[in-house]
C-alpha cells in the first residue's frame, strides 16, 4: 500500500510518498481503507520536528475517516461497510486519562493515518455520524472530541448558559455550533472582521474583534459584568489571564492550545476571587467521541470545512494551515492519485 511518511529526518520538503506491506488485521482488529484525513496544529508540528524526540521513519496525521473492509475473528463492534474513524488515543476508551493510556497517540508516538489502509483495534475506533461524508467525519477525532470533552464532559454545559469561542479554528468553529445546539448563548473573538462574518450563518452570536478592543472586557459588559460560564481558551500566553478575567464566579477555562505562546502568566488571586476551573485537554476519550457522534445526528450539524485538497498536494495544505488563514477544518481527499508534489517514491 501507499503511505506517505517521515524516513529519516523532519520538514514538510521530507515528505515522501512511500509502500509499506498493507496490514492484516488479528481476530480484534479492524482494516479500514482511508477516504479523507483533517489536519490539526500538532500535525504541523510533528511534521516540522518540534517533537524531536518521536522516532522515525513516521506516518504523520492523526484525524481521518474510512470505511471498515475487513475485520477478525472476535469483532463484534463493527461490520465490514461501516464509515468509522480512528480514535486519535486509541486506548483512552473512558474515564480520566493514564499514562499508559496515553502512551499511544496517533501520528506521533505511532504511525498516523496518511496510508490507503489502517488497522486498529476495534476498541481504537468510533461509527461516524450517518450523515457524515468521509471528508467530514475526518475532521471530528481532534477538534470535534474536544470541543465536547471541554463543553460537556468537563464542563456540564447547561442550555442558557453562556459561551466564549476563541478564533475560528477547528476546537472553536466545533464549541460554537455544539453550545448553539445545546441552547447555550455564544460569544466569538477573533481578529478578523471577515473571518466573523463567516460564521454568521451559523447561528445568532455575539461577534467581538479582538483586534479593536479588549475582549475580555467586552465579554464581562455583554453579560452585564458577569462573565461567561465557559471559556474556549486556544490561545495561551497572555491571553490566558483574559480568559480567567472574562469568566464567571465558579465558570469554567478549557486551555486547549497555545496559539500565542507555551508560557502563561495570570493573576492568581483575580483565579482565586472568581474560583475558576482551569481544565487543560487537548482531545477526549472514545466515550466524549460516541457522545459527540450522538449529538451531531441529533441536531443533523454540517461541519465547517474551509478547503479541501487531495492527496498529493499534502504539503500544500500543511503550508495553508500555517498561515492561519483558515475557518473550520482543512481536509485532505485520498481519493484520486497519491502522486505529485508529495515526494520520491
Amino acid at each position: 500500500m501507499k503511505v506517505i511518511e517521515l524516513h529519516s529526518s523532519f520538514g514538510l520538503d521530507q515528505l515522501t510518498l512511500a509502500e509499506r506491506p498493507e496490514p492484516t488485521p488479528g481476530p480484534r482488529d479492524i482494516l479500514v481503507k482511508m477516504r479523507a484525513a483533517a489536519l490539526n496544529y500538532r500535525d504541523l508540528q510533528v511534521v516540522r520536528g518540534d517533537y524531536p524526540q518521536l522516532k522515525l521513519p513516521l506516518i504523520p496525521v492523526s484525524d481521518g475517516a474510512g470505511e471498515v473492509v475487513a475485520i477478525g475473528s472476535d469483532v463484534r463492534r463493527f461490520r465490514v461497510g461501516d464509515q468509522v474513524c480512528p480514535c486519535d488515543v486509541p486506548d483512552w476508551v473512558d474515564g480520566a486519562p493514564t499514562p499508559e493510556v496515553v502512551a499511544r497517540r496517533l501520528g506521533g508516538t505511532v504511525d498516523g493515518i496518511l496510508a490507503e489502509f489502517v488497522c486498529v483495534p476495534e476498541h481504537a475506533a468510533v461509527r461516524a455520524p450517518a450523515h457524515f461524508t468521509p471528508i467530514e467525519a475526518a475532521t471530528l477525532p481532534i477538534a470535534g472530541v474536544t470541543a465536547w470533552h471541554a463543553l460537556f464532559a468537563l464542563g456540564q454545559l447547561q442550555a442558557g448558559q453562556t459561551v466564549v469561542a476563541q478564533g475560528t479554528g477547528g476546537v472553536s468553529t466545533f464549541a460554537l455550533q455544539l453550545a448553539l445546539a445545546a441552547g447555550a448563548r455564544v460569544i466569538v473573538t477573533s481578529r478578523s472582521d471577515e473571518k466573523l462574518r463567516r460564521l454568521r450563518p451559523l447561528g445568532e452570536m455575539d461577534l467581538v474583534n479582538r483586534a479593536k478592543s479588549d475582549w475580555s472586557a467586552e465579554v464581562l459588559r455583554l453579560t452585564n459584568g458577569l462573565g461567561a460560564d465557559q471559556v474556549i481558551d486556544v490561545a495561551g500566553g497572555t491571553n490566558l489571564a483574559r480568559s480567567i478575567a472574562a469568566t464567571k464566579l465558579g465558570g469554567v477555562v478549557s486551555l486547549v492550545g497555545y496559539l500565542e505562546s507555551q508560557r502563561a502568566e495570570f493573576d492568581v488571586t483575580l483565579a482565586l476571587r472568581r474560583m475558576v476551573r482551569l481544565h487543560a485537554l487537548s482531545v477526549g476519550n472514545r466515550a466524549s467521541f460516541e457522545g459527540l457522534v450522538q449529538a451531531l445526528e441529533q441536531h443533523q450539524l454540517r461541519l465547517v470545512i474551509d478547503r479541501s485538497f487531495p492527496i498529493a498536494k499534502i504539503r500544500e495544505s500543511l503550508e495553508y494551515l500555517s498561515t492561519g488563514q483558515h475557518v473550520g477544518k482543512i481536509v485532505i481527499d485520498f481519493e484520486g492519485a497519491w502522486s505529485g508534489g508529495v515526494g520520491r517514491e
